[in-house]
């Protein structure tokens, strides 16, 4: 479903060398799969998100989604692929300040100008578990209930990839357990492909499938089988 092929991306600082943060990635993910990118801050994680989302463009390679590749879509096209076919999964502190928890779950839909979202938003919020919360503002709501937002939001028009740029990097152990588990189970009862930027081997512990990313190239990574077994112990409540 997703498919990278030998993406390069490179940045210039001043005058010095420049900053590989992509160096010949290829990388292929079927449709229901969850693949995690682990490495350290600066291993080219998000700029291979951002590649993902058609954000930024390669200096070279191509990404193919569903067989199209993006680098080729009209500008249109471009966001109708990043409002319909990508769903982002960011930080906490993504959500619209003042707004509602359904506000903010709802966003994408609006943008889409989509109809009836309400039958479309909620049943995701109760599954979540935020069924009660749906009034409360942002300010309101703990970390792990923000993330939750984010996870509605990001698969409120059923896409076909979600994103995630790092989505427990405030939450503490028991935390990223449900919000992890969550994301999993739903994605994979959508067969949806996921692809999360991480540098907590806890949370990396949740693919089907992990890449090491250093310093822009992407190798295979073994994590702690300590790790593992407790990223799939009883989570607790968030």
């Amino acid at each position: 479903m997703l498919e990278l092929r030998e993406l390069v991306k490179r940045y210039r600082v001043g005058a010095g060398e420049p900053i590989v943060a992509a160096d010949h990635v290829s990388m292929r993910v079927a449709e229901g799969e969850f693949v995690a990118l682990y490495g350290p801050s600066g291993s080219g994680k998000t700029t291979l998100l951002d590649m993902i989302a058609g954000l930024r463009r390669p200096d070279s390679g191509s990404v193919y989604v569903a067989g199209r590749d993006i680098f080729a879509l009209s500008r249109r096209e471009s966001d109708e692929y990043r409002l319909r076919e990508v769903g982002i999964v960011g930080a906490p502190n993504k959500l619209i300040p003042g707004a509602r928890v359904f506000q903010n779950a709802s966003l994408k839909l609006l943008l889409a100008n989509a109809r009836g979202s309400g039958a479309t938003v909620e049943p995701l919020l109760e599954r979540l578990g935020l069924a009660e919360r749906t009034r409360h503002r942002t300010e309101q709501l703990s970390m792990g209930e923000r993330q939750r937002v984010l996870i509605a939001m990001a698969l409120s028009l059923s896409p076909k990839l979600v994103l995630a740029d790092e989505p427990t990097g405030t939450l503490d152990t028991r935390r990223t357990v449900e919000v992890l588990s969550l994301l999993r189970e739903l994605c994979r009862e959508r067969g949806v492909v996921v692809v999360m930027a991480t540098h907590d081997p806890r949370a990396a512990g949740f693919a089907d499938h992990v890449h090491e990313l250093r310093d822009g190239r992407l190798g295979r990574y073994q994590p702690d089988h300590l790790l593992v077994a407790a990223s799939k112990g009883a989570p607790g409540r968030v």
